[in-house]
């Protein structure tokens, strides 16, 4: 079994309470938005896990040369496709379906939204999750992040963290 923090839409920003959510995970998933390649290397440098992730629309060269648009891998038994601009079920971005078909992804990862989402897409046969935004620009109001794991080929005790009220830096 392994535990994912999935976390999204920093835009540059980290604080105490990620770490502390994140503790106990065996790696850390991004789903765009990092804001500076800086902030993928504090997660991984003060977490000391492994981050999986891909680069967001506000993302600059400094992510785009490290992280893809688009990741699809394995992990355990569970085929995952992550696109920071990717919609949800039933309102996906283009191309996202196809994506989802060709391969056989299980979990549909996105962010760009700012919303918290999970949501199973019974069509495919695929579990969406956007995890919100963790960091404070935006107009969510709620800083949120999800943990999870994954047990072969199922999702197992999914939690929404919620990490404060947004605010101004």
């Amino acid at each position: 079994m392994t535990t994912i923090g999935l976390l999204s839409d920093t835009h540059g920003w980290l604080d105490a309470s990620i770490f502390s959510a994140l503790a106990g995970c065996d790696e850390i998933w991004h789903a765009g938005d990092f804001g500076t390649i800086a902030i993928a290397d504090e997660l991984q440098q003060k977490t000391g896990l492994p981050l999986r992730g891909v680069y967001g629309n506000i993302d600059g060269q400094d992510v785009r040369t490290v992280y893809p648009e688009t990741a699809s891998f394995r992990l355990e038994s569970l085929t995952v496709l992550m696109q920071h601009i990717g919609g949800y079920p039933g309102r996906y971005a283009p191309g996202i379906k196809m994506k989802i078909r060709e391969t056989g992804a299980g979990l549909f990862i996105s962010g760009h939204s700012h919303i918290l989402k999970i949501q199973f897409d019974p069509a495919l046969q695929c579990l969406h999750i956007n995890p919100g935004a963790a960091g404070h620009h935006g107009w969510h109001t709620m800083r949120t992040l999800v943990r999870f794991a994954i047990d072969g080929s199922q999702i197992k005790d999914c939690q929404v963290i919620e990490m404060g009220r947004r605010g101004r830096q």
